[in-house]
């Protein structure tokens, strides 16, 4: 795996207003979405058709209407109200909102519990806090095991489970090349030499990360390594909100954390609309997915965290093989039944390319899972099944590739079986 992060003094992505209808990503995020799409920077969406709110409605950071927390509904919709609240959390914009909510207070407060624990989460397991448990761990590479909390524990943990499944795609000790990626907004822009990657590259290995779960540490075998939990932390702490939720009561919600979306129950009589961004107009969705809850929608995307250098995209999904950004998938959903397996594996199968990675999630962890891929070509793939579920914006050519928008939702048969080659 390798989602490169952002310099820790980067500017985070902006939170927005506040209201009623936002555009989620999925995310990676998805990245991912709920009902809306998350922006990404530095794009910034068209007003939507007063047709598409109606279809795809989420509170969010950005929609008018949550000041002072007043629960909110569309009276075109009928659905019931919906009470959020948004904060800035793990370097990303975080929304919840619950539906029908017969006590707001309740849910409100319920609400800031949830986002405390994120940012006690933040606290144990960002890379980029000196004081983290996790850079207690990069600290001591090559050392002694470092004991660690549970938390921490049970990311790396799940992290290896799917390193082992996707024979090293996904890898948090990606952040043994930190320093020379960024890809932040105020970058550079400029690549870093294959020999520099080159000579980082073998501290890039999965397996030599320890993990001993009677004594509760964690080692790195080799000066110099350092894992980052940019493909877990938000699903594991995604997961700690949806039963933070739940045990209050309010089994109805959606969570919006940094691009990857999860659900929990129903949106009134229905399933929760989750909207899949085209990954060259990512101010736009070409399809949505209805689900019912518990589940995760993630999506990791060649246009998140990126920028171009003489005509070439580069982005921040690297490909453990190169070290440079994988160039087998534009983006890939995956859906799942929690966060933290959702937000890994999506990254898995982003590197690991359409036919390989389609074929794979029969038995990956955490599963069942479904995806929908659209690779360099935009040409769409999706887990059988899957495609009888998803509602089109775009339409397909005859390759089944992304083409023009509809006039409206259509259902449009998608093939089942992935294309015939990834690629070397």
């Amino acid at each position: 795996m390798a989602r490169a992060r952002r310099n820790r003094g980067a500017p985070q992505r902006p939170g927005g207003g506040r209201g009623t209808f936002l555009w989620l990503a999925l995310i990676g995020v998805a990245g991912a979405l709920a009902l809306a799409f998350a922006r990404k920077p530095p794009q910034r969406p068209r007003p939507a058709p007063r047709e598409e709110l109606v279809e795809i409605e989420i509170l969010t950071p950005d929609a008018g209407g949550l000041d002072a927390g007043l629960p909110v509904a569309d009276p075109a919709t009928g659905l019931p109200p919906m009470t959020g609240g948004d904060r800035q959390l793990m370097g990303s914009p975080w929304h919840i909102g619950i539906s029908g909510a017969r006590d707001p207070a309740a849910a409100r407060a319920a609400i800031d519990r949830a986002f405390d624990e994120v940012a006690r989460l933040e606290s144990l397991l960002s890379e980029w806090r000196p004081t983290s448990e996790i850079s207690r761990v990069n600290a001591a590479a090559g050392g002694a095991p470092v004991h660690v909390g549970p938390e921490l524990l049970a990311c790396v943990k799940a992290s290896l489970d799917v390193a082992r499944w996707s024979e090293g795609a996904f890898d948090i000790s990606w952040a043994s090349l930190r320093g020379l990626w960024d890809f932040s907004r105020d970058s550079a822009h400029i690549p870093p030499t294959r020999e520099a990657v080159r000579a980082k590259l073998p501290l890039w290995n999965w397996r030599n990360i320890v993990v001993d779960e009677a004594a509760s540490t964690i080692a790195l075998r080799e000066t110099g390594m350092a894992i980052g939990l940019g493909g877990v932390a938000k699903g594991y702490a995604l997961d700690r909100v949806a039963e933070i939720l739940v045990g209050a009561g309010f089994p109805d919600f959606v969570v919006f954390g940094g691009g990857q979306v999860l659900v929990g129950g129903k949106r009134g009589g229905r399933g929760w609309r989750v909207g899949i961004q085209h990954p060259r107009s990512p101010e736009r969705y070409f399809a949505f997915v209805e689900v019912e809850g518990p589940a995760s929608i993630s999506t990791s995307g060649d246009y998140e965290h990126s920028w171009e250098h003489e005509g070439r995209r580069y982005h921040h999904i690297l490909d453990p093989r190169t070290g440079f950004p994988s160039e087998r998938s534009a983006s890939v959903t995956v859906i799942s039944p929690t966060a933290l397996w959702a937000d890994a594996v999506d990254t898995a199968v982003f590197i690991l390319g359409p036919r390989r990675g389609i074929a794979a999630l029969r038995d990956a962890p955490g599963g069942p899972h479904e995806a929908i891929v659209v690779d360099p070509s935009l040409r769409l793939s999706a887990t059988p099944g899957t495609e009888r579920r998803l509602v089109m914006r775009a339409t397909l050519d005859a390759a089944h590739r992304l083409g023009d928008w509809t006039e409206g939702d259509v259902t449009i048969a998608v093939p089942s079986l992935p294309p015939p080659a990834d690629g070397p």
